[in-house]
């Protein structure tokens, strides 16, 4: 299994939360994630200004072998989103941790974060899985 950012925060639906310098989190999925997926072919992003519950469905991720659904790993509201998944929704497996992010969101709560499993625990859950 690959060696997961120390960096970042996981939930255990392999998504990533990374705290921004300016107090925001950006989010995406695990390369554990999109190695099960395979080749992904399309995301759906939750929109600019939606309020997302952690936990909460914020969109779809389809590949060549299945459809995933896409959780928030902590509340918030969405910031921004990546655009350019739109058109070349590849970045996921090629960069899944940098250009294959999915939203950035103002968080409820950055406490939330805390929450999370860092990346040792993240790799254990994981690796039970399989």
């Amino acid at each position: 299994m690959p060696q997961d950012p120390d960096n970042l925060h996981y939930a255990a639906t392999h998504e990533w939360a990374r705290l921004e310098a300016d107090g925001s989190v950006t989010v995406g999925i695990t390369e554990y994630a999109q190695q099960a997926l395979g080749d992904v072919m399309y995301v759906e992003l939750p929109m600019v200004g939606a309020v997302v519950l952690a936990a909460g469905f914020t969109g779809i991720v389809e590949s060549v072998k299945a459809a995933s659904d896409i959780y928030a790993p902590i509340a918030g509201t969405v910031l921004a989103v990546n655009e350019a998944l739109a058109d070349t929704p590849e970045q996921i497996n090629e960069d899944p941790y940098g250009a294959g992010w999915f939203y950035r969101l103002r968080p409820e709560e950055p406490s939330q974060l805390n929450a999370l499993l860092d990346a040792g625990g993240y790799a254990s859950a994981a690796a039970a899985e399989t």
